[in-house]
């Protein structure tokens, strides 16, 4: 009789070249949602309505799944109980860490608002730094389910190189303050995705150790952040007024299912890799699809200049360098 020989299990390195690979397929999906929103907030001429839009018809589809997969709803019923019955063990859960969807509306604002003027790569460049930069210090206070991670050189090092190619990208533009500050606006997202990934994680962790975790994480990121939103919108409406009429194109609202997917895979990947892995290679693809896009479904007037292909080329860089001591711990 044959024996069929097992399979060897991954190694931690090969865990960790997996996850950086669900990262930069997560990040392609980021920069795509960026060029969508953006684009539907230039059409309605309100970035907070596209970005409710976008909150909004992402949030119907995780209450879709939820009623449909009964897992999701045991999985969202765990974090509950968690939360109403905190402890001080490495399964408790607060409150406030089940709020990352607020980091997510802000970004998906500055999407809306910001993309149509600065252009999808800018945009991404400076998400990279404020992301580079939080996450090193998210990782180290161990916020994220993977625990506390340590200060290395070269991760410093590569955080600064990331700044770096914010101000080499947005070099050729100091002359015009407006589309400067546009970009700080992303950098300040940036700093709030490192943080949203990361309890998200913990929310994944605490509702389930498999996929239904994770989507229960994106439910109650959606449901916060389209929660959000939808006050900050009331406000607008009754200030500024009703935003212009829904464009008829089907493909400007597809950005909340691209918000759907990366979200929850986000929340699974992290447990695994942590916070700055996961935004090492979120940022890689981000940084590619970005470029790709400005060069061939431009969302704004401005060309994509030699300083834009060199900061874009230097962030990338920045990752490369940031995860050497990643690869080689694991």
């Amino acid at each position: 009789m044959t024996t069929i020989a097992s399979r060897p299990a991954p190694t931690a390195q090969q865990h960790q070249l997996i996850g950086l690979a669900a990262a930069f397929g997560i990040g392609i999906l980021f920069a795509i949602q960026s060029r969508l929103n953006g684009e539907l907030g230039g059409r309605l001429g309100d970035g907070i309505a596209a970005a409710l839009i976008s909150f909004g018809s992402g949030l119907v589809i995780l209450l879709i799944g939820s009623a449909v997969v009964p897992r999701i709803r045991t999985s969202l019923a765990q974090v509950w109980t968690t939360v109403r019955t905190p402890s001080d063990g490495q399964g408790s859960l607060r409150w406030w860490q089940c709020i990352g969807g607020l980091s997510g509306a802000y970004l998906v604002v500055t999407q809306s608002i910001t993309v149509v003027v600065i252009g999808v790569a800018v945009f991404t460049v400076a998400v990279v730094a404020g992301q580079a930069v939080s996450s090193l210090v998210v990782d180290r206070l161990g916020f994220g389910p993977a625990g506390p991670q340590p200060y290395t050189p070269l991760r410093i090092f590569g955080a600064l190189v990331a700044l770096l190619a914010v101000v080499l990208a947005v070099s050729d533009r100091l002359n015009h303050p407006s589309g400067l500050l546009l970009a700080v606006l992303p950098a300040l997202a940036g700093i709030g995705t490192a943080v949203q990934q990361a309890i998200n994680g913990r929310v994944a962790r605490t509702a389930s150790p498999d996929a239904y975790g994770a989507i229960a994480a994106g439910l109650i990121n959606f449901l916060v952040g389209t929660a959000a939103l939808l006050v900050v919108f009331l406000v607008d409406l009754i200030v500024r007024g009703a935003p212009h009429s829904l464009p008829t194109e089907p493909w400007l609202y597809v950005g909340g299912a691209c918000g759907v997917i990366f979200i929850s895979a986000a929340a699974a990947v992290v447990r695994v890799v942590g916070v700055f892995v996961l935004g090492l290679g979120t940022i890689a693809g981000q940084l590619i699809a970005s470029l790709f896009i400005d060069l061939f479904l431009p969302a704004s007037d401005q060309a994509v200049t030699l300083p834009v292909v060199a900061g874009t080329l230097l962030a990338l860089a920045a990752v490369v360098i940031a995860s050497i001591p990643n690869l080689r711990r694991r």
